[in-house]
């Protein structure tokens, strides 16, 4: 088996279309395309349907992916060796949350960068996930553990979430300290109920029943952006909003409780790439411990 051309299975696989994998491979969409037709004509089987959404793994392109993956693990490894035993190279995608890709993993990924310069490094930080089942992403770091799927799961750390307000506005800290945010007659800041993109993030009713937002964003950073710009109070992840200094966190002892969750596919598990990004998270992730839960 030509492993140049399970190379661009691969990263047809993994991005979905052609002008994408040839992004990443550094070539034309037209190589791309003659190295899968090469590929397919050597199987005699078709490995991807051509749909208007781009390419999608037919059943033999999925039952190819395992053996490929381990083929593309066997050679990481002849090129550690080879390199003295240290290098690891190839791309590395990684699916989190916007609030915890944004102000946890990007601030720290200097480090991770610079012990791995050959890596290509996608942090793929947004309102939404992709699927680490669909090989949409190496690696996600999720809200809540998936249930199904051929995946490897686990707890990656607990965090938590308070109420915090403009650092410039003592008269709301003194009136949310003193009533119900629904009593105070100040603007609540929060996710829009009909968009949320995982039902982890509809805890206003655990600060005070009934609550509602009535100033909405689908993203945590606007949200943070308008609480610090006075527009209102709101829930925030506390390792998020800790650090501002536009911001005051108010009743400090009502706590949002949550965790992320780390899933992978378990056939890129065995991979070395794989193994360094996690063995790095779960050092960062432990030694901030206390600002993901705050005492």
């Amino acid at each position: 088996m030509d492993w140049d051309k399970l190379q661009y299975f691969l990263f047809v696989a993994r991005h979905g279309s052609l002008a994408r994998a040839g992004a990443a491979l550094h070539v034309d969409a037209t190589t791309v395309s003659r190295q899968i037709s090469t590929l397919e004509t050597a199987l005699q089987q078709t490995l991807f349907e051509r749909a208007t959404t781009g390419f999608v793994l037919t059943a033999a392109g999925r039952a190819l992916v395992p053996h490929a993956e381990a083929m593309a693990a066997a050679a990481a490894r002849i090129h550690k060796a080879s390199e003295g035993g240290s290098a690891l190279s190839g791309q590395l995608r990684v699916s989190v949350s916007e609030g915890f890709g944004n102000s946890f993993i990007a601030p720290r990924l200097a480090g991770f960068v610079a012990a791995h310069p050959e890596l290509e490094i996608d942090l793929v930080a947004s309102s939404g996930f992709l699927n680490p089942s669909r090989r949409e992403a190496d690696m996600a770091v999720l809200l809540a553990r998936p249930r199904k799927g051929p995946l490897i799961t686990r707890k990656l750390s607990d965090y938590s979430l308070g109420i915090y307000a403009p650092a410039d506005r003592p008269d709301w800290h003194q009136a949310v300290a003193a009533a119900p945010l629904s009593r105070t007659g100040i603007p609540v800041i929060g996710y829009m109920p009909d968009i949320l993109y995982a039902p982890e993030l509809d805890y206003l009713g655990e600060i005070e029943p009934g609550l509602r937002a009535t100033v909405r964003s689908s993203s945590i950073l606007a949200q943070r952006r308008m609480i610090a710009g006075g527009a209102g109070v709101g829930v925030l992840p506390c390792f998020l909003a800790s650090g501002d200094p536009a911001l005051v966190r108010v009743r400090g002892e009502q706590t949002v409780a949550r965790a992320f969750w780390l899933a992978l596919h378990r056939d890129v598990a065995p991979q070395p790439r794989i193994r360094a990004f996690i063995d790095w998270l779960d050092t960062e992730v432990r030694e901030s411990r206390g600002l993901l839960v705050p005492t």
